[in-house]
């Protein structure tokens, strides 16, 4: 019986443009950044962000060493942030719709510092809520220091939450990090980028 639904981010609560952040870290001058940037897991310093191996900062001296030039706070924000594309009200409604029905609701991404000053300020859902206010609890590889499809995120978040794989739905838009969270015993819905998933996610959960 599923007791808690863990949902990721990017590409699923929200609709990511990878494009764009491409586009963005190249308007900034950070050429060459399809090296080290992925839909769902990144690499180099951009992975080393988001598994919190390095902070905001350090991001952004390293990415200035990178490509021979120097960036500020503000330009390296603006860069990431332009994977988000969108935040469909019809997923916000649901997921507040899911804890009403008694579920716990938590959120499990990968993502950084960057990402998180507009996610967790009021301007995340252009109604002055950030995307705290939806969630029983937030899971970030950045502050957890692991990252999906590693096994121990997925262990850690069955630690923190007390409850057992079989209780818990896994919604992710990423094919590997749904591989390794059914390999433990999560049940599991990959969802596409920018589908409208609300209905669906009721086959898995009753």
């Amino acid at each position: 019986m599923i007791k808690t639904i863990a949902f990721d981010l990017g590409g699923v609560i929200i609709t990511i443009d990878q494009p764009q952040a491409i586009s963005r870290f190249k308007e900034i001058g950070a050429t060459q950044v399809e090296d080290y940037l992925n839909p769902y897991t990144q690499t180099g310093i951009f992975g080393d962000l988001e598994h919190g191996l390095i902070s905001a900062e350090e991001f952004r001296v390293a990415l200035g060493e990178l490509m021979g030039k120097e960036f500020t706070y503000e330009q390296c924000a603006y860069a990431w942030q332009g994977y988000a594309k969108d935040v469909p009200q019809r997923n916000l409604d649901i997921v507040m719709r899911l804890r009403q029905e008694g579920y716990r609701v938590v959120l499990l991404s990968n993502t950084n510092p960057y990402m998180m000053d507009w996610a967790m300020s009021p301007a995340f859902d252009g109604k002055g809520h950030p995307l705290s206010y939806y969630f029983d609890h937030c899971y970030l590889s950045y502050q957890l220091k692991k990252m999906k499809p590693s096994e121990d995120i997925f262990r850690e978040v069955l630690q923190q939450e007390q409850t057992f794989p079989g209780e818990v739905l896994f919604v992710d838009d990423g094919p590997r990090n749904v591989a390794a969270a059914s390999q433990i015993g999560f049940r599991t819905f990959c969802p596409e980028n920018g589908s409208d998933w609300t209905e669906e996610i009721y086959k898995f959960i009753v």
